[in-house]
């Protein structure tokens, strides 16, 4: 095994930097938003139309985003992206430092970003491989993933200061800025183009993925879950639960402090899935979805502030264990060469429905009271989850027996804790500085995770 770890290779070292960078800057991106436009209109409706708005691209390029990832440089789909993004939070800080923005504005800007997302997240998700020999893949995506959840603690922390003493225009400008050092950070990479098959055309391409899609009733049963799970969640969580906070809670801090809570316990359960090998990876992780729903209900009264806190907590610990699972199940079951196609149909499953939830959580909370629409969101979470633990797939299949017998090298397990124990060192100064502040994860469930 190759000892020195992925950080010594240096295009890894340039993909870590620009996706740590960003993911600090993004983090603070969704509750900057949120409270912008809850602060120009006063409505959790029109909070919803800019969500969505920022959504609906999301789901209708991320397949070609896919497919011209897999064609193209990944890194210069990467860079492309971060640019687009950068650009369109940069616009969006200057309209409300300034006092003159629009909600359509605000609307058509966060649309741009959403489709730079649609590109860059297969490019991502394709990229790692590139950068580290084989034997490394297992210590790099566990390096990535503990950042991820790491930097959103530190982000979220930086956001909800920045938004409650400055005003959600500087932290969208502070976005923009970590989207530029990103984009010169992965910039400089240098990777070998993409591979171009001869006689295939994108709509062919497609075609067979969606066959092999549809060929696994594993995968298509849990992305239908997902598509009904993260529409309400995302809807409620993101739209009624800023109102919920400043209301009730104590504000931007508060809401930080909420899903601070939720990003500690993603850190947290990363670490002991390094070690927990569970058998049946599908079933094991289907039950990891049942928290979600805990937030939701702590919410709808609401509950006090330090009972909000645990169930988001409680909520973060589900999602690792879904996440990470999942993912084993990905690499198991699907051939490296389809992989990436097969992701571009998870995450369009997953997504599909968010924009109708982030659009209807608004009115529907209007109509019914907040209250019954989280409750009712709880409910469906609870029961399409339990649904998707009928099909027989889903609850027998295992982990790959070499998989199962084997545990983690000590040397594997120490690089990681080191990545969490310097992580939280910075993330540590950082809110000292920032009184204590707490923190935001990134919106949207197990699969945006890794959406910028």
């Amino acid at each position: 095994m190759n000892r020195g770890g992925p950080l010594r290779e240096r295009e890894f070292r340039l993909l870590f930097a620009g996706r740590t960078i960003s993911m600090v800057g993004s983090a603070m991106a969704p509750v900057a938003l949120a409270f912008a436009v809850l602060d120009l209109t006063g409505s959790t409706t029109k909070l919803g139309i800019v969500l969505t708005a920022r959504q609906v691209p999301t789901v209708l390029f991320l397949l070609v985003g896919g497919v011209w990832s897999d064609r193209l440089p990944r890194h210069h789909v990467m860079v492309t992206s971060n640019v687009v993004s950068g650009v369109s939070q940069a616009a969006a800080a200057t309209l409300l430092l300034t006092g003159r923005a629009n909600l359509w504005e605000l609307a058509v800007l966060a649309a741009a970003n959403g489709t730079a997302s649609a590109f860059f997240f297969p490019a991502s998700t394709g990229i790692v491989p590139q950068t580290v020999p084989v034997d490394l893949l297992q210590r790099a995506n566990a390096t990535l993933r503990l950042a991820l959840n790491a930097t959103n603690i530190t982000g979220a922390a930086l956001g909800g200061v920045i938004v409650g003493a400055a005003g959600p225009g500087t932290a969208l400008a502070i976005d923009a800025g970590s989207y530029g050092l990103a984009a010169l950070c992965i910039g400089a990479m240098n990777l070998p183009p993409g591979i171009r098959i001869e006689g295939s055309t994108i709509l062919h391409e497609l075609r067979v993925g969606w066959h092999d899609f549809w060929s696994r009733t594993w995968l298509w049963a849990i992305v239908l879950q997902f598509a009904i799970v993260l529409a309400v969640e995302t809807g409620s969580l993101n739209v009624l639960g800023p109102a919920v906070a400043k209301r009730h809670l104590g504000g931007a801090g508060a809401w930080g402090a909420v899903l601070a809570a939720e990003s500690l316990g993603l850190v947290l359960t990363g670490t002991v899935m390094l070690r927990w090998q569970p058998r049946r990876i599908l079933r094991t992780a289907t039950f990891g979805v049942f928290p979600l729903a805990l937030p939701l209900l702590a919410l709808a009264w609401p509950a006090p502030l330090p009972v909000v806190i645990a169930s988001a907590f409680l909520a973060g610990v589900g999602i690792e264990v879904f996440g990470v699972l999942w993912d084993t199940a990905m690499q198991q079951e699907i051939p490296g060469e389809r992989l990436s196609r097969l992701s571009a149909y998870d995450a369009l499953g997953s997504f599909i429905l968010m924009p109708i939830g982030l659009a209807a959580m608004g009115p529907v909370a209007s109509a019914i009271g907040s209250r019954t629409a989280f409750l009712g969101s709880a409910a469906v979470i609870v029961t399409a989850t339990a649904l998707v633990l009928a099909s027989r797939d889903v609850r027998t299949l295992e982990r790959r027996g070499s998989l199962s017998r084997r545990m983690l090298p000590p040397a594997v397990w120490a690089s990681a804790m080191r990545t969490i124990s310097s992580t939280f060192t910075l993330g540590g100064r950082v809110r000292a500085n920032m009184m204590q502040s707490a923190s935001w994860v990134a919106c949207g469930g197990p699969t945006m995770g890794t959406v910028e």
